[in-house]
């Protein structure tokens, strides 16, 4: 081209410059933004690469403006996507955790425990039946002890209520109960006939009636128990507690002859040694016996107020298996007190009494639970109780005087202690 066709030709507006090197510019910008930040990356102070650098790292003065070149690209397609309206891409938001945390937990559950221990006592003695009446109050061998019945299991309802809140404290409610928790035992009728005897304090002694008889016991409890914790959680597996808890035992003891009496046991107001059981069965029947009541019947109550402590922990957790422990420890004020009505010639005497005293109280227990669905848990466990300083019905024979006449209840025995084991088997529900 000739130099005056050079001079003609006009020269390109500025804008189109701009926009031919800007074009080249996005062409090379995909590939060489990875380069350029990552041996920008390298060429940082402290990385091998530089390190082998002395001064001013070459790489690093090529790079500034590519670099820069990328960010300028980037603010200016933001910029230019907000001038054309289009959305701009914005960081997400934390999740708060705080909506998903599941706060309340509610459990129903069946209980069923059994007792063991209590308060050694005999009830019945046997004589031989040769022994006149009156020569039986001398009493012979133990037959059967208290510490011999075999109350098995009683089953109940168990319901607990736990909030948690956003600082890791919260409460728990929790209720569970017992019932007719109960045993009879029947010495006797031997053969050959033989005297069964129950001695008590003071004038009083029983035998049976007639030859045909038997004598029987019977034994019941109940349990109940109340508490209201506040909880702390040291992490997501342990959590300590203390709050206060209410317990109610009762224990219930009761001794008849059966079968009941058929006619009346005027015999035994023969004068003195009497008849021997071998002599009463040749005796012409007298007439009808009434509706007599038991000869002795005692009931022994315990309301324990206390605080308590504990922890709850996570053992294992696998899956959607995991192990839960708990352990309680609590001193109680048993408020305890006992009746007891003892029959004299078929007459019932009362007597009671009653006593305040320290108690001390351990639960512990193990629960394994499946998690069926999210906030929702299937759940087995043991768990078991121990109780120190509380009274309980065979105790409070040795604390009643009897006289021919009259029934007087001397105090209450309530340094006995007895133990509660079993299973629990319910739902767990949280949200």
């Amino acid at each position: 081209m000739s130099a005056r066709a050079r001079l003609r030709t006009p020269p390109r507006p500025a804008t189109t410059l701009l926009h031919s090197k800007r074009t080249r510019l996005c062409r090379v910008l995909p590939y060489a933004m990875p380069v350029a930040a990552m041996l920008a990356t390298t060429a940082e102070p402290g990385a091998a690469f530089a390190q082998s650098c002395s001064g001013q790292c070459p790489l690093a003065t090529v790079l500034r403006p590519i670099t820069a070149s990328a960010a300028d690209q980037e603010n200016s397609i933001g910029k230019s996507s907000v001038r054309e309206g289009l959305p701009q891409s914005s960081p997400q938001r934390p999740v708060d955790r705080s909506q998903s945390t599941q706060r309340w937990t509610v459990s129903a559950e069946a209980i069923v425990l059994g007792r063991l221990g209590g308060v050694s006592q005999t009830l019945v003695e046997r004589l031989p039946g040769s022994v006149p009446f009156d020569l039986t109050s001398i009493g012979g061998p133990a037959a059967f002890n208290s510490n011999q019945f075999q109350q098995g299991l009683s089953a109940g309802a168990k319901l607990s209520l736990i909030y948690r809140g956003n600082s890791g404290y919260g409460v728990e409610l929790s209720y569970f109960n017992i019932s007719n928790q109960s045993a009879t035992k029947v010495i006797g009728p031997d053969s050959p006939v033989d005297w069964l005897v129950m001695k008590a304090p003071g004038t009083f002694w029983q035998t049976q009636d007639f030859p045909y008889q038997g004598m029987a016991w019977s034994a019941a409890t109940n349990l109940y128990s109340a508490e209201a914790n506040g909880r702390f959680d040291l992490s997501g597996r342990m959590a300590v507690l203390t709050g206060f808890r209410w317990f109610q035992l009762n224990d219930n003891l009761v001794g008849t002859l059966t079968p009941p009496d058929v006619t009346a046991p005027t015999w035994k107001k023969a004068p003195f040694p009497g008849y021997t059981l071998f002599q009463v069965e040749q005796l012409p029947p007298d007439g009808p016996a009434g509706n007599y009541p038991p000869f002795w019947s005692t009931g022994a109550t315990n309301n324990l107020f206390g605080v308590q402590i504990g922890a709850d922990g996570k053992i294992l957790e696998l899956g959607r298996f995991s192990l839960d422990g708990l352990i309680k420890i609590g001193l109680f004020d048993n408020n305890a007190d006992q009746l007891t009505g003892v029959s004299l010639e078929k007459v019932v005497y009362p007597s009671q009494a009653a006593t305040n005293h320290a108690a001390f109280v351990s639960d512990a227990a193990l629960q394994l639970k499946y998690q069926l669905v999210d906030g929702l848990a299937l759940k087995l466990g043991y768990e078991a109780l121990w109780f120190a300083g509380v009274a309980l019905a065979p105790g409070q024979i040795q604390e009643t005087a009897t006289t021919p006449s009259n029934v007087t209840a001397r105090g209450v025995n309530d340094r006995s202690t007895v133990f509660f084991q079993g299973a629990t088997a319910g739902l767990e529900y949280s949200f």
